[in-house]
């Protein structure tokens, strides 16, 4: 196969197993997606999606998420993980909202990288997921398979994400990247990897990647 036959395999296949893909975290608006997306930071969508509701019961928006105090944020968020720096970024960009926004989170990837504890990745989930801006965030999983796939060197996110988006059209950036997301959990994860599961990467990965694979596998 060349290039294009495992970019197109690879297309084909995920649109087979995932036609329609659910956006993981629960969220009503641009604004509690940003919320959960910033809670997502170094915990799992199933522990932040038991946690928004508490929060949102309190404050869906930001006008009343600055009426809690940092500490009251950080008590009902602390078992995310990180609580300190989340509660003080949900509660700093809130008041950055109300006071540069009118309360409304902007579309633009740079004007979002510029509130408390949003990075490139929380603001590229934002525009992609609520505003169907394209984008390509990229996570451990994507970082993971774009390098077993052999599209891409592995060496940081940012590189990552670049050939990501020069190699699949922008057209399917925002449902990709979702696709790729649940493909690397069910079936091509960091630990417990079951290469007769992993078809794409069966059939496209790197070579180096495949070698490592079977010479642990005979090893144990």
């Amino acid at each position: 196969m060349n290039k294009l036959d495992k970019i197109n395999f690879t297309i084909k296949t995920l649109d087979e197993l995932y036609p329609t893909i659910p956006i993981p975290l629960d969220h009503k608006d641009p604004y509690t997606l940003l919320v959960a997306v910033l809670l997502s930071a170094q915990s799992t969508d199933v522990r932040v999606n038991k946690i928004t509701p508490l929060l949102f019961e309190r404050a869906d928006n930001p006008y009343d998420m600055v009426k809690l105090t940092v500490d009251e944020i950080r008590e009902i968020i602390r078992p995310v993980g990180l609580s300190p720096m989340k509660s003080k970024g949900i509660h700093g960009l809130s008041q950055i909202l109300i006071e540069k926004y009118d309360g409304e989170v902007p579309q633009e990837i740079e004007l979002l990288e510029e509130f408390p504890a949003v990075g490139h990745k929380t603001a590229s989930v934002v525009v992609s997921q609520a505003f169907g801006i394209p984008a390509f965030p990229v996570d451990t999983h994507i970082h993971r398979l774009m390098y077993r796939w052999g599209f891409t060197n592995g060496k940081n996110v940012i590189q990552t994400e670049k050939d990501a988006k020069r190699l699949f059209p922008k057209e399917i950036w925002n449902k990709l990247h979702l696709q790729i997301i649940w493909y690397g959990r069910e079936y091509s994860p960091a630990r417990g990897w079951d290469m007769d599961k992993d078809i794409i990467t069966k059939t496209i990965g790197r070579k180096t990647v495949l070698d490592e694979y079977y010479k642990t596998k005979k090893s144990r």
